[in-house]
């Protein structure tokens, strides 16, 4: 078996990373695509760095368990099958963990708000898609997503995370790591055109192996 193509896919948190890897994904037959998402590698929130006021900070490089991501993109790049536990946001810590299955499909999109920030990932990927949103519309989308999706239903504490962690991560780590970036998305504008164009590359890549 040849090993997968490892394409990445960064931006900030809310400029719709995961919604257009899982298009993407699903544009192709099953089995073709799979997702390795940095989500999963989070540490526990007592673990996590703490802001000027004790609040856990899960926007840093430091919120990660980072030498096991890094094993384990390596071993997914080898073409080994992982069982990956999944990050379950706003949970008890003794809750039983849930594992998921991450398998070296012919392409894995590695996606996360740090994906081009450690370079031991940078290093395993064939192509750099980075995924660009206005700050605005990236705090709607979180807002979004924390009240839908993890549990959160306190909107002031939300925009308090976003002002105090999300955007000055934003500003500090992830803009600048879109320098590394093949292709830069914006993804308010160009989002057909670019899943589009992408799929035609990544079955032209397939074809060649």
């Amino acid at each position: 078996m040849s090993q997968p193509l490892l394409i990445g896919i960064a931006g900030g948190s809310g400029s719709g990373k995961t919604r257009f890897g899982s298009d993407l994904q699903k544009s192709f037959p099953v089995g073709t695509v799979e997702i390795f998402s940095l989500d999963n590698y989070y540490r526990p929130q007592e673990e996590q760095p703490k802001d000027f006021e004790g609040e856990p900070n899960f926007d840093t490089p430091e919120s990660f368990y980072q030498q096991r991501l890094f094993e384990d993109l390596r071993s997914i790049k080898l073409g080994n099958e992982l069982q990956v536990p999944k990050y379950q946001f706003n949970i008890d810590r003794g809750a039983d963990p849930v594992y998921i299955t991450v398998r070296p499909t012919p392409i894995v999109l590695v996606e996360g708000i740090f994906t081009f920030y450690f370079q031991e990932v940078v290093d395993l990927l064939e192509l750099k898609i980075f995924i660009q949103a206005p700050l605005w519309l990236m705090m709607k989308r979180r807002i979004e997503r924390d009240e839908m999706e993890r549990g959160y239903g306190d909107m002031k504490q939300t925009l308090m995370r976003f002002e105090r962690h999300v955007a000055p991560a934003f500003n500090q780590y992830i803009l600048p790591c879109r320098e590394k970036s093949d292709i830069i998305i914006p993804n308010h504008e160009s989002y057909d055109n670019a899943l589009s164009l992408l799929r035609t590359y990544l079955s032209a890549r397939l074809a060649e192996k």
